[in-house]
């Protein structure tokens, strides 16, 4: 099946962002809602494809965030323009809370620092506990824990909606969405950038690298040259049957070390409990393959923190990549002479971070349009446990997958609109449908016929009859 995105508007564009993840989502947003006219070029064949399709679907504070970063900027900016903006597209929150757990003498002694980085970063709602307080607060704690403190502020989202509203909300006001239109090469010409893709030559004033895990390889095919080096990073997740959502109310998280923010036990907005992620340096950057051993380990770690988790069923494994670089904090830069900005490096906080990004890179762009006076908000669909679902709601069509509770009349929403789903993988990140326990055993051959034909990239192979 060809591309059903439109081809190109005539005349060019104000503004190209190359990536369609949260950040370039983001990115599209506010720069639409600021007046430009946009173009986002994504190489697959649905979006969210790349780093954004697998992350701990945590919105961050920033308690722990460099001091005076950007990176911590951009996660406080993104937090509360979240906040800001979740009930008019529809976005969920579930106000968990967190509680930082220090497991031995050494974590034990670091928890002061923490909490004071916590508080300089402006996250002052912050309250040490006792290892008895942390078990009174979640009872399933094992008794090994000593001591941490509780981060209010910390809740749990849908980690894919939030960038198909932000990605909606740009397209329902006038931008425009280019799939399997990767970019080849750029050339600076009248004060204007061609850019060549696979889906045909595009011309726009500014062009904003927001490629993720290819953001240095754009870097060069735009400009001839890269100021940083993507350095993929695999994380391994474990997702363990709705049952064991109960054992956890916050999510729980370790004392970070300089590498990473370590395993993460928590609830998901979909009511599962998830525990992960892992921090891998690897060479491959569209690979990301789960092994038996460290799934064994996360789940170790996790019936350590939550002995009861023993008894439960693990539903699903997944692993993704985050877009690591040569440095911890972001590569955001622009060369506004030429009319490119690079946004680099964004990691596991990009999420967080999204609409925080977006802002900064649209004040660093200074652009001269007229923000748009009454834009549309489409409202986003409920596919988390957060809130009235469409199976609740009369004519829906029938449920077609009984274990995460999607219905016909959700999956045919989904293959429709401006930004239908390309792909399974992109139907699975708009509805869930094929998510559950059974992984798709019971509703795949239904949902098969029913994709027949609409998806670029179909589910079966074409009949030759």
């Amino acid at each position: 099946m060809q591309n059903r995105d439109p081809a190109e508007v005539p005349g060019g564009y104000d503004v190209a962002v190359i990536g369609a993840g949260v950040v370039g989502c983001a990115l599209a947003r506010a720069f639409t809602l600021a007046g430009a006219k946009v173009v986002v070029l994504e190489k697959a064949v649905d979006v969210l494809d790349g780093a954004s399709k697998a992350n701990s679907a945590i919105l961050h504070t920033g308690f722990d965030a460099p001091e005076g970063s950007l990176e911590l900027a951009c996660i406080r900016e993104g937090y509360a323009l979240y906040h800001e903006v979740r009930d008019r597209l529809g976005l969920p929150l579930v106000r968990a809370g967190a509680m930082v757990l220090a497991w031995t003498e050494e974590e034990v002694a670091g928890l002061p620092a923490l909490m004071e980085q916590a508080m300089a970063n402006g996250v002052t709602d912050i309250h040490p506990v006792s290892g008895a307080e942390a078990r009174a607060l979640e009872p399933e704690l094992s008794a090994r824990v000593l001591a941490g403190f509780r981060v209010p502020g910390e809740h749990l989202v849908d980690p894919w909606s939030a960038a198909h509203g932000y990605l909606l909300q740009a397209l329902a006001n006038g931008a425009v969405l280019l799939r399997q239109a990767e970019v080849l090469g750029g050339r600076r010409s009248g004060g204007e950038w061609q850019l060549a893709t696979t889906a045909g030559t595009v011309t726009a004033g500014l062009v904003i690298n927001a490629a993720g895990l290819w953001g240095d390889e754009v870097d060069r095919r735009v400009t001839g040259e890269s100021w940083f080096t993507i350095k993929p990073r695999k994380g391994q997740f474990v997702v363990y049957d709705k049952t064991a959502a109960a054992l956890a109310g916050h999510i729980l998280l370790p004392v970070p070390t300089k590498i990473t923010k370590g395993i993460v036990v928590c609830r998901t907005a979909f009511g599962n409990l998830l525990v992960g992620p892992t921090a891998e340096e690897q060479e491959d950057r569209e690979h990301a393959a789960v092994d038996r051993d460290t799934l064994q380990a996360l789940m170790r770690r996790g019936t350590e923190i939550l002995p009861a988790l023993a008894g439960h069923e693990v539903t699903a494994v997944y692993a993704g990549l985050r877009p690591g670089t040569e440095e911890k904090h972001y590569r955001i830069r622009a060369d506004l002479a030429p009319g490119y900005i690079c946004v680099g490096g964004i990691r596991s906080t990009g999420l967080s971070a999204a609409l925080g990004i977006a802002a900064h890179v649209l004040r660093l762009a200074g652009r001269g349009e007229r923000p748009l006076s009454d834009p549309v908000w489409p409202r986003m669909p409920n596919i988390s446990v957060d809130g009235t679902r469409d199976w609740q709601c009369p004519g829906h069509g029938g449920i077609l997958c009984h274990c995460e509770l999607v219905t016909r009349r959700e999956v045919e929403a989904a293959l429709s609109g401006p930004m239908p789903a390309g792909s399974l993988a992109g139907l699975k990140r708009r509805t869930r449908v094929t998510m559950g326990r059974c992984q798709g055993f019971y509703c795949s051959a239904e949902l098969a016929r029913l994709t027949e034909g609409r998806l670029t990239q179909p589910m079966l192979e074409p009949r030759h009859d």
